[in-house]
């Protein structure tokens, strides 16, 4: 069965993948209070996550943007490269202006915001499995708009330029992460995340180091990243 497919009325297994332990506890309480849901696993790096996805076989895994050493865009697009029959429902404290379209792009089936109200979150996962896909109404509105092709080229600059790593980079950069730091994290040499920096600040039009870790500073201080 593929994510595609609408899953048979039953009892529902979802995988918590979260990097933060109380929101994760929160939301396991959640979750396993509502009739015909509950909680096969927990993790918060793409590694256990994707051996508790064979393990438990889970038919909808709740997946954060920022997970330990990596990001959620990445574990879902190697869910989706390997085929699995889950579904992924992203429940994030990033703005979905800006990660919402990647996440469904990767193959993600909704995004929702960590500040909606538990009820919208159990309304989430309920959609999800029932085959549609959960946007917000302004981010559905943004999605066909686009579409529709009624936004201009043009419009679609600076930060939505980057790509998934040029983005993770640049979050790692707005914390203050040395190149060193970021190679460690991210698996990478450091030559290939001087590349990423190279591309950032020509994409974002900086003309210097300093004027990068500005910019990616700020960003993470209004984006909570």
């Amino acid at each position: 069965m593929n994510n595609t497919e609408k899953k048979p009325a039953g009892h529902c297994k979802v995988l918590l993948v979260e990097d933060h332990p109380m929101f994760r506890e929160h939301l396991g309480l959640l979750i396993n209070r509502e009739l015909g849901m509950s909680v096969c696993g927990e993790a918060d790096n793409i590694r256990d996550a994707m051996r508790l996805i064979h393990e438990t076989n889970p038919d909808i895994a709740i997946v954060d943007i920022t997970l330990r050493g990596s990001s959620g865009l990445e574990l879902i697009k190697d869910i989706k490269a390997m085929g699995l029959s889950v579904n992924v429902l992203v429940l994030s404290m990033h703005d979905e202006e800006l990660y919402a379209e990647r996440a469904l792009r990767a193959g993600a089936k909704g995004y929702i915001t960590k500040n909606e109200a538990s009820a919208e979150v159990v309304r989430a996962v309920r959609g999800v499995m029932n085959g549609e896909v959960y946007a917000s109404r302004k981010m559905t509105t943004k999605l066909l708009e686009r579409f529709s092709k009624k936004r201009a080229a043009t419009e679609i600059a600076g930060m939505e330029t980057l790509a998934d790593r040029e983005l993770e980079v640049f979050q790692m950069l707005g914390r203050g992460k040395s190149t060193r730091e970021i190679a460690h994290s991210l698996g990478l040499g450091e030559s290939t995340v001087e590349t990423y920096r190279a591309r950032i600040k020509e994409k974002l039009n900086l003309r210097s180091a300093a004027e990068l870790y500005l910019r990616a500073g700020q960003w993470v201080r209004d984006h909570g990243s």
